[in-house]
């Protein structure tokens, strides 16, 4: 932990330090008030060594500036003047304990374990508010939850893999297309694991700048660029003891690399800003559906992080290649919106199941809910009828380089940018929406939005 002892005795200061250094903490000292409550609001401190008496000043006044400034602080007040009736008037105020001088070591490690359980108390609470917001946030995008026992043998092979691996501690990489469900199997591969009751923190990495994402990861100190307008803890703090999944590390910047692959093999890091190495004992699955070893060959992607995360590594089939698997989720979906929406819904008539087996499915998961959901709307009888699913998806050329007149086809004197520019702007003009085209295009939309700025498609 990270702490400081307010005391206006030195000889205090110096045993208490080196007392609580021969445990393994961090420790500031402070000879008043005045630069206690300087060095608080500059740096989050796990625990307050306040001494009631400090001079001239009144520690009971100071506890009241540090509780209004950070009412989160954990401050024990030491004292030799103990009595009970300022015992209670300190808890009242706001004091997490309280310690008579002098005190034994034995006492002084049984406030330390009583602080770090209240600060891992505390930062479950932050995590458990962050997940009730997110699942406030994502109640219309609601989906049944995901039974990953494949009937498909291939499949199957690479979840038992998966499953097994999640007894231990080893980085994870799941690859696969777009929607195939990583960041599910991720949480799944964390509920069966040893870690199950400890965080498990999502970072998305194409979803944000480079400085931002840096900053989302490890945590910023005030003023370590524009808009940092106080001291941040990151997702690695919070994950601390836990699991860190990385959403779509493929995206990871390549400024950002080595910050991650010290943090896997060295367990350290540090906040934007600051100087002070801090540990942190995080599981890391990792997930993406670009091809990382050609990223290693094009210069995007460190060789020696890919083989860090890759210490288990597996690769979730498309739905188009896993047709009993196609079929389970797709009733599960049905029987899950039929509820939502108060309606009867049997199953699929004989042209409704021919024609969700036809269809490729290349948003894969994702597309496969939004079909489903917008079929049990649509659908007028007890039955899903082929004309409630989507047909094949349109192409934006046919392979042949001359099967539009003055068309782009593959194969032809065309440079990439312009196929793809093409291909952009044909998936996006039927589309329903532009969640729906980045399922189709394999990619998400932070990266959708990227490229339609790059082309100037609007």
């Amino acid at each position: 932990m990270d702490i400081l002892i307010v005391d206006d005795e030195k000889s205090i200061r110096l045993t208490t330090s080196i007392a609580l250094e021969a445990e393994g903490h961090y420790v500031e000292t402070a000879e008043d008030g005045t630069l206690a409550l300087k060095r608080i609001k500059e740096e989050n401190f796990d625990l307050v060594f306040l001494d009631l008496r400090l001079g001239d000043e009144d520690g009971l006044e100071i506890l009241q500036k540090i509780v209004a400034m950070k009412p989160q602080q954990l401050v024990t007040i030491f004292t030799a003047h103990a009595s009970i009736s300022t015992a209670v008037k300190a808890t009242q105020l706001g004091a997490f304990d309280y310690l008579e001088k002098p005190f034994t070591p034995d006492q002084l490690r049984a406030i330390l374990i009583k602080a770090q359980k209240a600060r891992k108390t505390q930062a479950e609470v932050v995590q458990l508010k962050e997940t009730v917001q997110e699942l406030k946030s994502e109640v219309r995008h609601a989906s049944p939850p995901l039974r990953f026992v494949s009937e498909d043998p291939k499949t199957r092979v690479e979840f038992d893999v998966l499953f097994r691996a999640a007894a231990t501690s080893a980085s994870i990489l799941i690859l696969g297309e777009s929607g195939t469900g990583k960041s599910v199997i991720a949480r799944e591969i964390h509920d069966r694991s040893h870690l199950r009751d400890k965080p498990f923190v999502t970072v998305s990495c194409p979803s944000l700048s480079k400085e931002l994402l840096e900053s989302v990861l490890f945590g910023h100190m005030k003023g370590s660029f524009t808009g940092a307008i106080k001291d941040t803890w990151g997702k690695v703090h919070a994950a601390d003891g836990g699991t860190l999944f990385l959403d779509e590390i493929g995206e990871l910047p390549m400024e950002i690399q080595p910050k991650l692959l010290r943090l896997l093999q060295e367990r350290e890091y540090e906040r934007l800003g600051e100087n002070k190495v801090r540990q942190a004992d995080v599981r890391v699955i990792a997930a993406t559906n670009r091809d990382l070893k050609a990223s290693i060959r094009s210069g995007e992607f460190r060789e020696d992080l890919y083989y860090r995360l890759n210490v288990i590594s597996v690769t979730v089939p498309p739905l188009r290649e896993r047709p009993a698997d196609l079929a389970k989720f797709a009733k599960d979906y049905l029987d899950f919106f039929s509820g939502q929406l108060g309606r009867k819904i049997d199953g699929f008539s004989d042209s409704g199941r021919s024609a969700l087996m036809r269809h490729p499915w290349p948003g894969n998961l994702r597309e496969l809910r939004n079909a489903i959901e917008r079929s049990t709307i649509l659908a007028r009888g007890n039955h899903v009828e082929a004309e409630d699913l989507p047909q094949p998806t349109p192409l934006a050329a046919s392979n042949s380089a001359d099967a539009e007149p003055g068309g782009l086809g593959i194969g032809g004197e065309h440079s990439l940018d312009e196929i793809e520019q093409a291909h952009l702007m044909k998936v996006l003009g039927w589309a329903p929406s532009l969640h729906d085209a980045a399922a189709v295009l394999g990619i998400d939309k932070a990266t959708l939005y990227r490229k339609r700025k790059r082309f100037g498609i609007h």
